[in-house]
């Protein structure tokens, strides 16, 4: 007998999601991921989640309507990580006319029919929050509504939630080698450590890596596919009001800039082509000039390559439509032979669609387990047990409940963990019932909780994708945080 009926190499977006789908209709499953959970191009997404006027644009509305459709499960299904913005697109006469975005804006409203997000508005800039960060003159802005994530805790989340169902979730995992025999047998370095283990199917979702694992782990051909580099920029922040800015650029890509974690502002995107080594990945100095220009064209304060703060990129593959890659799509191949175990192949695609996929991709393989049937539409994540509209008041209970939590210090903790908040404070009476501190924000019970729950080994683990609190923490914070977990954080 296997030891397990799934095994997936790959802990990003698309691989977790995988793992819970399966593990939730009874599936034994075990995920390995050789880094960190979302440690590549999942935790450098566009942080959106949204229909798409680019593909409106192309006229595509059955894809539209699909994404509108899973933004508003997300924003149901995960409301302390997904919220709900205003994005406001001003009207630049050297681009679409005013009139073409009123349409297309319309039909996006036609399209979510069935969404409680306010509809489409034009608004004149000139009096409204929306223009005091901008240029003259744009005198005319449209609004519309859609959502942003905070994409590295969505991939956390998932594999929380996968966990609970049963799932086996290894990180600091390597598969180096893999047989296809009667079963999938499997060569796996897990932290130092060497074993087989054997399971009835195999999933490769590992990114931007896709055709590397193919090729030399399980040593099978794989075609050939592009890989697309996508990058961001963060800088300080720019405006005050609380919405995505959407801005039409010379090239007629769209470029967002969005609130990013209070004090920032985050720009992007700008994708391109990639060769060489996903792990060695960096946004070059010719695209963050792009992205600079870009802002700068709409921006009153204008921003240089010296005020990026950081950056964010990532490598995934793409399927080819009409000649061209198409990142948002992602592909899913599944691979059979008579008498050998089912190869699951699954990667690209964007966060919108990311259940979406995952749940397609694991009802391929109903041919070969009996399982039941599709369940994540409707299933909150870890904390999400809660309505979106609520979510100030959730936040305002928390303050009750713990006082000595300061207003940014309770939404950054709620919007993180919803309602599992109470597993990190518990009967917490003031900050020193915490532990030690590490800067303002981060406490020992909060690290504790993430090494013990969410698989946190190192300090970027924490820093970088289940917070983002390496953007303010002190050097001298940051190497206590390092000591504290070299010493296991007392767990």
């Amino acid at each position: 007998m296997a030891d397990y009926d799934l095994a997936i190499i790959g802990g990003g977006l698309n691989g977790v999601s995988v793992a819970r789908d399966a593990a939730g209709r009874g599936l034994r499953v075990v995920l390995l991921e050789q880094g960190d959970l979302g440690g590549a191009a999942s935790s450098a997404t566009s942080r959106l989640i949204h229909g798409d006027l680019s593909v409106l644009e192309r006229r595509a509305f059955a894809r539209v309507r699909t994404q509108l459709n899973e933004r508003d499960t997300w924003l149901r299904n995960a409301p302390h990580v997904v919220r709900p913005m205003r994005f406001a697109i001003p009207a630049h006469v050297e681009e679409r006319p005013r009139w073409k975005l009123r349409t297309a804006l319309w039909l996006y409203d036609r399209i979510a029919s069935k969404s409680r997000l306010p509809r489409s508005a034009m608004i004149n800039i000139n009096h409204h929050p929306v223009g005091d960060a901008l240029r003259r003159p744009f005198g005319t802005a449209f609004e519309y509504s859609d959502c942003v994530v905070d994409d590295s805790r969505l991939v956390v989340l998932v594999a929380r939630d996968a966990a609970e169902r049963g799932a086996d979730i290894r990180t600091g995992a390597r598969c180096v080698r893999a047989d296809r025999e009667r079963l999938w047998r499997l060569a796996v370095i897990d932290r130092g450590r060497r074993q087989v283990i054997t399971a009835r199917a195999l999933a490769n979702t590992s990114g931007g890596w896709t055709s590397m694992v193919a090729e030399t782990v399980l040593r099978i051909p794989f075609p050939k596919l592009a890989a697309v580099q996508v990058s961001q920029i963060v800088v300080r922040r720019l405006f005050d009001s609380d919405n995505v800015y959407v801005f039409q650029n010379s090239d007629r890509r769209l470029i967002f800039a969005s609130p990013y974690e209070r004090d920032f502002t985050l720009i992007g995107t700008i994708a391109h082509a990639f060769t060489g080594d996903p792990a060695i990945v960096a946004v070059g100095a010719s695209d963050v000039a792009y992205l600079c220009e870009a802002a700068n064209r709409y921006f009153r304060e204008r921003i240089e390559a010296s005020d990026v703060v950081r950056s964010v990129s990532g490598v995934n593959l793409a399927p080819e439509r009409g000649g061209y890659p198409a990142m948002r799509d992602g592909a899913m191949m599944l691979g059979h032979q008579r008498g050998k175990p089912p190869l699951l192949t699954l990667f690209g695609g964007d966060v919108t669609t990311s259940r979406r996929r995952a749940e397609q991709a694991v009802s391929e393989l109903t041919r070969y387990f009996p399982m039941s049937p599709r369940w994540t539409a409707t299933a909150p994540l870890p904390g999400g047990d809660f309505s979106w509209e609520r979510f100030d008041w959730e936040v305002m209970a928390v303050r009750e409940r713990w006082p000595f939590l300061s207003e940014v210090q309770a939404q950054r903790l709620f919007g993180a963990y919803g309602k599992r908040i109470a597993d990190i404070l518990g009967e917490a009476k003031s900050r020193a019932d915490l532990g030690q501190s590490f800067g303002p924000e981060l406490s020992a019970a909060e690290v504790r909780y993430l090494m013990t729950r969410e698989w946190a080994r190192f300090p970027d683990d924490i820093l970088w994708r289940r917070s983002k609190l390496g953007l303010t923490m002190p050097a001298e914070d940051r190497e206590a945080l390092a000591a504290f977990m070299a010493k296991g954080a007392g767990v």
